[in-house]
């Protein structure tokens, strides 16, 4: 049997639910149940259920209810002993043990500091409750019992919520307790805790505003002012205490960070040599231990070891840095190094810092990193940096942290650093590297030719492993045939030179080695642009089978040439693929053969792009506009292995697209592919890439003289300011794609430029305009026969003529809107139409119907990772909030949506969500914070010069009147 009373009294036998009768008979059972076990006399029981006033047939009602509980749930359940009853059932039967027992184990899981599990445990606890404690029991016992519950559930969140503030989750949290702080207005704790959060989350004005409303709240309600604890907690925040920002210590060792970073990569097995830079470099980092920063930056050409070195001294000096290990490879020897806010950002999550609080601008990231490492003993390993530029912001600078750098340029202006100048190694430790690679027995065997061997590599450490791994791998192969192959002086490594020329030497050791399908396969994937490659766009690239592209990039693998960067990908150290490329021009024969190979991956990602599209949005015609591809892409069955196809070949699609700028032959398909993959200017995390490539084809369309694909870069600009708020550049693109489509009689474009420029003119302000341009979009995508454009413009319209106030006539479009994306099974854009049936529904004073088609939009957006219209979905819900006076319901919607629209939208949106904030709390009594989110929107509308303002104005004059 299991029993619940966190909710109402019910009881289970296995999945079965058993009646528990009458609501007196309910009454009776809980008595029992809350009693642990123990007897409960009839008397009182028949306090518990009718107090000082019972009936005159109380007991005998008692027995009634006893006896029917006893059918229901059987003899051995309900007991009689000594004149009275007891129930019998196991210690977990009861919901209520359950979640005592769970909030006992966060408490000691707390305080051992695991707050993640603590966090865990208490999460487990609340969800138990259902509702209503003893939802329509009757009786003084049941009240009594209400009462406790409820203070303990209470509290339980409280500390749930305090968890939250100390592992960073700050912005998560503002939400949840501006709703609670709503429904349980007198609650310190919770306004407290509110306070935190918001200024841990950089909203120092709303915190101190939240204080000035609690203080003028408890005054008018209690005639008492605020506890001490939040009066302490105001004058922390007036006086920017920085360890308000900081996580709270636990007293117990144990209270180190949550997250101990190891992200060295690890040491080669076969280390040879370098004894005096170890010892040299060791000691150097042994340094941090004491008053300063340790710094020391290795420098070299490429090959010469600098990685191998650093990553094995770091390894060694691991017991000087107990609070972990931080590493990245910067990539400063290719043309787009890592850019210190990307690495920035990881190093945060790694060292437990949650995704919302990461800030945006490098700034900001480099502080809050070095108050992060502030007291903690990291070491940092800054791998193949371009120069001191790129690694300062990456620099721990407190004492106990160490910086190790390697770069192939010396760092003369990093201050205070220990420069290391790498060479190449000695002959005797060059032919031990070998050895140890090659096997003793074979070299002891040939030593001179073992000599000449590491005498060719130029006892360049990279060389020799390369030509090592090599003859290792072939057994029939002596140490002789391997020196008499690299007898020639041309492929040997001089000495003398540095830079690229020395490292190229070196890689054509390996690649002459290579069988000649293998030699192919590594030139055509070294053309590849983006971080890496996956299978498929190999297999595109090479023009085979998965299965033997897949042996032939093992075999890569095999010999170091290629690196498997996770299971299906592959990449290339930066300058092994400069060598490729090298080798491409160089060797494959004939040259249009290298074209073919970027025309196929080109093709890959365009028609497999339009397949995510088309999944996507059944019935959307755009697919049947787009240039044809000769070779086939990926087919999907589920359009969320489709979407995360998209995602994670970003990078890669959207490199590839920047290569298709650079020759005519090329260019319609890159402007095709990044208008079919329009879903990653709306990710947040790919907009500004998505911008970037798509104003570069629109100007190399311009040079090349390619109207139509002007005209289609120009949209997908449009299309990206648009996302991003920027609706007076939005508009003047959508202008020009308009005109060139003309120009060219390019169908589609032209539809989707008179759509945008009729949504850009519904948010200037111009519905006249916006009707004329949605009103030709309609009549155009109809001609086109694209049921799934027209709906769009359909919708569209909907909202200008809403703004316009012709509430009727809106709603009529947007049903007619839905219904058509509805009836191709169209999911996304259905979504949208029922977003703009919401509006015009919420405008109708149909609230509940507003409400729910709100909802299903924002369960769709949420599921297709549209995170500006899942934002804006929330923004809206908050609206019909707000008409319908649910004030903390809104407050919390609101908070939702400034969470997920971070970095999308643009700040004319953000504007927008304070404002409906800055309502919410005003309903709610929060009238002080009310007026610093409307100030924050009158200074975003101010700099915008949007007309908002003047709205925004009269908002503040209103509060401060009042």
């Amino acid at each position: 049997m299991r029993f619940g009373v966190l909710g109402p009294v019910r009881a289970w036998r296995g999945d079965e639910a058993v009646p528990t009768g009458s609501p007196q008979q309910r009454a009776l059972l809980a008595a029992l149940l809350l009693r642990g076990g123990r007897t409960a006399t009839a008397a009182e029981l028949i306090d518990a259920l009718w107090g000082e006033e019972p009936p005159s047939q109380a007991l005998a009602a008692v027995r009634t209810y006893a006896s029917r509980l006893r059918k229901a749930l059987g003899p051995e359940v309900l007991v009689s002993e000594s004149g009275g009853y007891a129930l019998r059932a196991s210690a977990t039967a009861l919901d209520l043990t359950t979640a005592q027992e769970l909030a006992a184990e966060a408490e000691k899981l707390r305080s051992c500091g695991d707050r993640a599990a603590a966090r865990a445990r208490l999460a487990g606890a609340l969800d138990l409750w259902d509702g209503e404690v003893l939802a329509s029991v009757p009786g003084p016992y049941a009240e009594t019992q209400r009462t406790r519950l409820e203070e303990w559930r209470l509290t339980l969140l409280e500390t749930r919520l305090d968890i939250d503030l100390e592992v960073g989750a700050h912005a998560e949290a503002v939400s949840e307790l501006t709703a609670l702080t709503a429904a349980h207005p007198l609650r310190e704790r919770l306004r407290e805790l509110l306070m935190l959060a918001l200024y841990r989350g950089g909203r120092q004005a709303e915190a101190l505003a939240v204080y000035a409303d609690t203080r003028r709240l408890l005054a008018d309600e209690l005639g008492v002012d605020p506890n001490p604890e939040l009066s302490r907690l105001q004058q922390r925040i007036l006086r920017a205490d920085a360890e308000l920002a900081r996580p709270v210590e636990e007293p117990a060792p144990a209270a180190a960070p949550v997250a101990r970073p190891a992200q060295l990569p690890a040491t080669v097995p076969d280390f040879t040599g370098r004894a005096s830079f170890v010892r040299e470099l060791g000691a150097r980092l042994a340094t941090a231990e004491g008053h300063v920063m340790a710094v020391s930056a290795l420098a070299g050409i490429g090959g010469v070891g600098k990685t191998t070195l650093a990553v094995h001294v770091a390894h060694e000096a691991r017991p000087h840095f107990p609070d972990g290990q931080l590493y990245v490879d910067l990539q400063g020897a290719g043309s787009r190094a890592a850019a210190p806010e990307t690495v920035l950002g990881s190093f945060l999550r790694a060292l437990g810092t949650p995704d919302s609080a990461v800030p945006d601008s490098l700034d900001d990231r480099a502080a809050l990193y070095r108050s992060t490492l502030d007291g903690r003993r990291v070491l940092v390993l800054l791998d193949n940096a371009r120069d001191a530029a790129q690694i300062r912001p990456l620099l721990p600078g407190t004492a106990g942290c160490a910086a190790l750098v390697t770069s192939r340029i010396r760092m003369v202006d990093l201050a205070g650093a220990h420069l290391v100048d790498l060479d190449v190694m000695s002959p005797e430790e060059a032919l031990q590297l070998f050895l140890r690679i090659v096997g003793e027995e074979r070299v002891r065997a040939e030593r001179e030719a073992a000599l000449d061997v590491v005498a060719a590599c130029g006892f360049l450490p990279l060389a020799i492993r390369i030509a090592a791994s090599r003859l290792a791998a072939r057994r029939t192969w002596t140490v002789s045939v391997l020196a008499a192959k690299l007898a020639d002086e041309r492929r040997r490594l001089d000495e003398l030179q540095a830079g690229d020329l020395a490292v190229k030497a070196t890689f054509e050791l390996g690649y002459g080695q290579l069988e000649p399908a293998q030699a192919r396969a590594f030139r055509l994937l070294g053309l590849a642009d983006g971080p890496d490659i996956s299978l498929a766009a190999a297999a595109a690239v090479l023009d085979l089978p998965l299965r033997d592209t897949e042996d032939l990039l093992e075999a890569l693998v095999d010999t170091s040439l290629l690196e498997s960067a996770a299971p299906g990908r592959y990449r290339y150290h930066d300058l092994v693929r400069l060598y490729a490329r090298a080798c491409a021009e160089r060797d494959e024969q004939p040259p249009s053969e290298r074209e073919a190979a970027l025309s196929r991956l080109l093709d890959f990602y365009l028609s497999t792009a339009a397949r995510v599209y088309a999944i996507e949005r059944p019935g959307d015609r755009l697919v049947d506009h787009l240039e044809p591809t000769a070779y086939d892409g990926l087919a999907f069955t589920d359009r969320h292995e489709a979407q995360d196809w998209l995602y994670a070949e970003a990078d890669c699609l959207l490199a590839t697209v920047r290569r298709s700028a650079a020759s005519p032959g090329t260019l319609r398909r890159g402007v095709d592919l990044l208008w079919a993959s329009l879903d990653l200017a709306e990710s947040g995390a790919n907009s500004r890439e998505y911008e970037a490539v798509a104003t570069v084809l629109r100007e190399a369309a311009g040079r090349a003289g390619d109207v139509r694909a002007k005209g289609r870069a120009a949209l997908t600009l449009a299309y990206v300011q648009h996302v991003t708020g920027r609706f007076d550049e939005a508009d003047g693109e959508a202008h020009e794609a308009m005109d060139l489509a003309s120009s060219t009689g390019d169908a589609l474009p032209l539809c989707w430029a008179a759509n945008a420029l009729g949504i850009m003119a519904l948010y200037q302000g111009r519905t006249e305009d916006g009707e004329r341009f949605l009103t030709q979009a309609t009549t155009a995508f109809r001609a086109c026969d694209d049921e799934a454009g027209e709906a769009s413009a359909l919708c569209n319209l909907s909202r200008i003529h809403l703004a316009m106030g012709q509430t009727d006539v809106a709603v009529e479009l947007a049903q007619r809107g839905t219904e058509m994306y509805a009836s191709m099974g169209h999911a996304l854009k259905g979504a949208n139409g029922r977003y703009a049936l919401g509006l015009a529904l919420t405008a109708s004073g149909r609230l509940d119907e507003a409400s729910s088609r709100l909802a299903e939009a924002l369960e769709v957006f949420r599921d297709s990772r549209q995170r500006l219209w899942e934002g804006m979905s929330l923004f809206r819900i908050a609206e019909v909030d707000i008409a319908a006076r649910r004030y903390a319901q809104a407050a919390s919607n609101s908070e939702l949506a400034l969470v997920v629209l971070r970095g999308v939208g643009g700040e004319w949106r953000r504007g927008q969500v304070l404002v409906v904030l800055g309502r919410a709390l005003s309903g709610i009594g929060q009238h002080g914070r009310a007026r610093v989110c409307w100030q924050e929107a009158l200074d975003i509308f101010v700099e915008l010069g949007s007309p908002e303002e003047s709205d925004v104005r009269a908002l503040l004059l209103e509060t401060a009147a009042a």
